[in-house]
């Protein structure tokens, strides 16, 4: 038994990726800092404790909770000095475990999901995904809606409870705005959000596309926040349909503002007017809400974020013939998730690097190539990425009937007090441990502060923001 268990950890550190790496591991403990997961669940997940598992008893590794754990934002990546993927490192390992049969492990992480992380089946489908692992999506979210179903029972009499404790404003419900709501509800404080779309969500419902996220599961989501006493007011836009000075004389204690990145960023060249040309936040948003939107033959998605990934097999999946991703620095230097550029090119998606648009060409006033010029790479600049610099008499022309512009998205806080500090990049400057802003008892989080991020950023933000906000009231004496 020894021996065929040693004779299978052998083959496993051979198969695993990043091995060398993995043998390397400074254990300096920057992955577990970095990690949404971590202050989500507490001592329950440890991925540097999980490496050291994984290289030391890959067995033992395999029958771990832990390994289902990694939300997939790849902070951990990003921060760490050898550069370890250690999301593809554990779902390596998740592939065997599934393989292997050993599925308690994976039963054990989703009651801990379910119980600790607020909207759960909006987790498990953007950023947890078991389905990489070979396992079935859509089974996992019954089980867990089963799971937060018999919690609830078990706590009827807290979840029933009318707000005795003062009331709270939220803006904006995405990921970050409903988080809030869901913990104030739960601790027994009113909660009032304010949406500016027609429907709620906020991003979860404009940009992120149903084969990822269905409109079904986002619907059971929010319904169970409002059955907790949450109210959500829709197609109100704070600045415009309501004064922001107006949620202090209703009474609010404090204010959440979660809006967002919904503006997106232009592209200061000629020829952007031309028909054939959108911005992907709009694109998206038009067919998540249903209209009809013309797909092009041969389109080209300008950008290297998760929005430009998004955009580009959306457009594959409506019919594209072919769909090319241009980004202007290299692969290193894109800020997307690595595996779902991985998985926008498994599906057909071409990109190519260091090529930027410098015009758009057009015919009878449509797009119809973009003259573009090639780049290398300088000295890093303030965002720490290495700048494009353009490579002089390196122009080419290629044809397109369609551009999709994702080069980035900004929060729009015009409706906010001057008095309320802002960034330079144009987000919201909130303290990253209280999440309050400038300005006392505003607080802010998710894409408005970080800007483009990821879902369970934006949870983690809600979480702390929860927290600090109850923290205040308390102080004023609510």
């Amino acid at each position: 038994m020894e021996t065929s268990t040693a004779t299978a950890s052998k083959e496993i550190h051979e198969r695993l990726l990043d091995a060398e790496k993995l043998k390397y591991c400074f254990e300096c403990g920057i992955c577990t800092a970095s990690c949404s997961i971590v202050e989500l669940l507490g001592k329950d997940y440890n991925p540097r404790v999980l490496l050291e598992k994984i290289l030391v008893s890959p067995e033992n590794a395999l029958t771990s909770d832990e390994l289902w754990l990694c939300a997939w934002c790849y902070r951990c990546h990003k921060r760490c000095p050898q550069g370890l993927k250690l999301p593809e490192i554990f779902l390596f390992m998740r592939k065997i475990a599934t393989q292997k049969g050993h599925t308690q492990p994976f039963e054990n992480a989703l009651q801990k999901i379910v119980k600790n992380i607020p909207l759960p089946l909006v987790t498990l489908s953007v950023c947890f995904h078991p389905e990489r692992a070979g396992l079935d999506k859509e089974e996992i979210l019954v089980k867990a809606e089963e799971i937060r179903e018999k919690s609830l029972r078990t706590k009827k009499a807290k979840t029933a409870a009318k707000p005795s404790k003062g009331k709270i404003a939220v803006i904006g419900t995405g990921p970050a705005g409903l988080t809030v709501a869901y913990g104030l509800s739960r601790r027994g404080y009113g909660v009032t959000v304010f949406e500016a779309l027609p429907e709620p969500g906020g991003m979860l419902r404009k940009c992120i596309p149903k084969h990822r996220l269905s409109k079904k599961i986002l619907a059971k989501e929010i319904q169970f926040i409002k059955d907790l006493g949450v109210e959500i007011r829709t197609g109100i836009k704070v600045g415009k349909d309501l004064n922001f000075e107006d949620l202090w004389t209703e009474g609010h204690g404090a204010v959440f503002v979660g809006v967002g990145a919904h503006k997106s960023q232009k592209l200061k060249i000629d020829g952007g007017e031309l028909r054939g040309i959108i911005h992907a936040l709009d694109f998206l948003w038009n067919i998540n809400s249903g209209q009809k939107v013309e797909i092009g033959k041969n389109v080209v998605v300008i950008g290297g974020g998760n929005v430009a990934m998004d955009a580009a097999k959306t457009t594959l999946r409506l019919g594209a013939n072919e769909v090319t991703i241009l980004y202007r620095r290299s692969r290193d230097e894109m800020p997307a998730i690595p595996w779902e550029a991985k998985e926008a090119e498994d599906e057909g998606v071409k990109i190519e690097f260091l090529v930027s648009p410098k015009r758009f060409l057009g015919e009878n006033e449509t797009v119809s190539a973009i003259e573009c010029i090639r780049m290398q790479l300088g000295e890093p600049d303030e965002t720490g990425r290495r700048q494009a610099i353009p490579i002089e008499g390196s122009e080419f022309t290629r044809k397109t009937d369609m551009a999709i512009l994702a080069i980035g998205e900004a929060p729009d806080l015009e409706f906010l007090p001057k008095e309320v500090e802002l960034n330079e990049d144009g987000t919201l400057w909130a303290n990253p441990i209280t999440m309050e802003t400038s300005l006392k008892g505003i607080f802010a989080g998710g894409d408005a502060v970080a800007g483009p991020a990821t879902v369970i950023e934006a949870i983690q933000d809600g979480k702390r923001a929860a927290e600090s906000i109850e923290n205040y009231l308390k102080s004023l004496g609510g």
